[in-house]
């Protein structure tokens, strides 16, 4: 598929894609930050550069890769506690699954991510009131309530 035409799907019907987008750099940063208007803010999505294409997407493999939220450094808000961390905690949950070969702990933390989302606690890019510290003692928590950490 060709990446005008991804772009296309994803912003008609993203489920499409399966949330796997196989692309180059450029095209890659373009697109990623198109799919953060379908998530609601740039801070929650997670990305990953592989060297490899997965075996399966569901994880399983052993691939090298970077891992890094989709949104950048952002040295203008360093500090100040209001970055949403949820991208950053979802790459690692990448990682696990992808380079690690660790699936269960990767599920785990999509899983305490996705429970803090749902309680409430957002920060402000959301809408919310929640910090940076906020939001990631709240995944910790969830992570504690699974019995995995």
């Amino acid at each position: 598929m060709l990446i005008d035409s991804a772009a296309m799907v994803m912003a008609s019907n993203p489920r499409r894609l399966n949330g796997v987008i196989l692309t180059s750099n450029l095209f890659g940063d373009i697109i990623s930050d198109e799919a953060s208007a379908i998530t609601g803010s740039i801070g929650l999505l997670p990305s990953a550069s592989l060297c490899d294409i997965p075996d399966d997407i569901r994880g399983g493999s052993n691939i090298k890769g970077l891992y890094e939220p989709i949104h950048g450094s952002a040295p203008d808000i360093a500090g100040k506690g209001v970055v949403n961390p949820a991208g950053m905690i979802l790459s690692v949950a990448m990682m696990f699954k992808y380079s690690l070969n660790m699936e269960s702990a990767s599920a785990a933390i999509e899983k305490a991510v996705r429970d803090t989302l749902q309680s409430g606690m957002l920060t402000k890019d959301l809408g919310g009131a929640g910090s940076t510290t906020d939001f990631g003692d709240a995944v910790v928590a969830a992570l504690r309530s699974q019995a995995v950490c």
